[in-house]
């Protein structure tokens, strides 16, 4: 299966031997999220079935990545519960991967070797991490250049690495926060639709925030809207086939045309 070029790659999706295994539900019930003494979201009830994009969209300051970081594990909740398929989450899990802005790569270790960390890190035996790095960097487009160091390779192309290292280990769920923001505008479109077809047979849960609406609305199957006047969390329905030539249907112009409202005069 080939997906559309990003940077002028190709990029091809061979078939999987294994069946991925399938996403997380993820649910949080009367959540209150932050720091002690430090708050900033409260009562907040979600769920987010399994397999499903979820994009989450708010104004700066409202707790989108502090949700991130207590789906992930890192922060514990200060009320309610956070939830795995039924389970409480407590810690940080390979089942979980968090991907950020920053693509932190390891600058002294090749492209295959970053992504084969977290299988070694696994004790994944060593010629099958090898392989399942390469099959990663050739389906994120950068076959042929496993062995380049991050310095000699563009910003977007460390963003693939970053993506194909979050998905080497088969997680159950990928938590992504803003992971193109440092892109200019093609690399961005190229990683968004590159995103989407990697990610058609991993099966995985994703939450991504972004503070880019057209994003959210391309990417999500449901937006969720934190830090409104709609209370502590709202979720949209996106129209779908996911299509940018969609963007000024009257559905997707009108769904914009929302949540934009909901942000306010500073929504983006």
């Amino acid at each position: 299966m080939s997906s559309p070029a990003v940077e002028g790659t190709t990029v091809t999706a061979p078939e999987r031997a294994v069946e991925a295994p399938p996403g997380l539900g993820l649910r949080l019930d009367g959540a209150e999220l932050g720091r002690p003494g430090a708050p900033v979201l409260e009562a907040l009830d979600l769920d987010v079935a399994p397999g499903e994009l979820l994009t989450v969209v708010g104004p700066s300051g409202c707790g989108k990545s502090t949700l991130l970081r207590t789906l992930a594990g890192l922060l514990p909740p200060l009320g309610g519960s956070v939830t795995e398929d039924g389970r409480p989450i407590t810690r940080p899990d390979a089942d979980r991967a968090l991907v950020f802005q920053e693509d932190a790569l390891l600058p002294w270790r090749s492209l295959r070797s970053n992504v084969e960390l977290p299988l070694a890190i696994r004790g994944t035996e060593r010629a099958r991490r090898r392989r399942t790095a390469e099959e990663w960097l050739a389906r994120v487009g950068l076959g042929g250049r496993e062995n380049r160091l991050p310095h000699r390779v563009s910003g977007g192309q460390r963003q693939r690495v970053q993506l194909a290292r979050a998905l080497a280990g088969s997680p159950r769920a990928v938590l992504m926060d803003e992971p193109f923001g440092a892109l200019d505008a093609q690399t961005r479109a190229g990683m968004q639709q590159l995103l989407v077809d990697v990610l058609r047979d991993t099966r995985a849960t994703v939450v991504f925030v972004t503070h880019d609406v057209d994003e959210a609305v391309f990417l999500g199957d449901r937006l969720a809207l934190l830090g409104t006047s709609r209370g502590p969390v709202c979720l949209l329905d996106v129209p779908r086939p996911r299509d940018r030539a969609a963007h000024n249907e009257p559905e997707t112009a009108a769904l914009r045309r929302e949540i934009l409202e909901s942000l306010g005069p500073l929504g983006s």
